[in-house]
């Protein structure tokens, strides 16, 4: 974690991510493009996500989530930050000289070699089919339908538990604490994502805001009655409510959003502990 010295108001209390562990390499140009700015609009240009907008230009990289290169070893040759997502990324060289991004695990480091197999070494950046792991081994990037790629757990410093193989599912304890079964024949990568520092990131100030794309948010106290629930009143007002709401009158706090009979409830076996219980 990088610490700022406060040389302004906006600086003090500032922090930022240490990039030192990362390769001074410019991106690999075939695994890039140019990505079109969405700026919280749908395709029929209404806005369905508020305050996003502006910020700086993003080249994308085109990470591997899946397992296109199974039983082809490769090796780390850089290590790279990815301005799209919040863990660092690893460019891979093939054997067949291909190369390919990852998501780059806590602890890996250039040079090391990964392969993505059925069975293979517990090492962080191998891929390892679910039903091959041991118990208490900490995964990510994990699928949860056969050879689709994954989607569970790749955000910066979190990983899933193995707890348990049952009957043609593994039962993971997720970064939520949530208890779920995913099919043992889909694919995980072993180890912690990396840049677990990224959750104790200080702005510091608007600007910074600004270039990431976020867009300034207005309080509903501070709007008219007809603009929010919690707008009106003379001067500053409680909001007049026993719970908050959003904007569109839903409750704001603990209203369970998830659908009761969503296809998936079968595979949580616990839910997550919540703080209010």
């Amino acid at each position: 974690m990088k610490i700022y010295k406060p040389t302004t108001p906006s600086r003090r209390g500032m922090t930022g991510i240490d990039y030192s562990v990362l390769t001074k390499i410019e991106p690999e140009k075939t695994l890039t493009f140019a990505l079109h700015r969405r700026k919280g609009r749908a395709a029929d240009g209404r806005i369905t996500v508020r305050h996003r907008g502006g910020g700086v230009k993003r080249l994308y990289r085109m990470v591997e989530f899946g397992q296109a290169k199974i039983n082809n070893p490769g090796k780390v040759i850089s290590l790279e930050y990815d301005p799209n997502r919040s863990s660092f990324i690893a460019l891979i060289e093939h054997q067949d000289n291909s190369r390919s991004y990852i998501i780059a695990p806590q602890d890996l480091k250039v040079g090391d070699a990964v392969l993505c197999a059925e069975k293979t070494l517990l090492t962080p950046g191998n891929r390892i089919k679910l039903k091959n792991l041991p118990v208490g081994t900490a995964v990510h990037n994990i699928e949860v339908q056969d050879q689709r790629g994954g989607i569970l757990v790749k955000s910066a410093g979190s990983s899933a538990q193995v707890l348990a193989q049952d009957e043609g599912f593994t039962l993971l304890k997720m970064p939520s604490t949530e208890i779920r079964k995913v099919k043992s024949e889909c694919y995980a990568s072993i180890g912690t994502v990396s840049n677990p520092e990224h959750r104790f990131v200080n702005l510091g100030k608007a600007g910074r805001a600004r270039l990431m794309g976020r867009r300034p948010a207005v309080r509903g106290t501070a709007m008219n009655p007809c603009d929010h629930p919690h707008g009106g009143g003379e001067g500053r007002q409680p909001i007049g409510l026993k719970h908050p709401k959003t904007p569109w009158g839903k409750p704001a706090l603990g209203y369970r959003t998830r659908k009761p009979k969503k296809a998936s409830n079968k595979f949580i076996v616990q839910r997550r502990i919540t703080k209010n219980k």
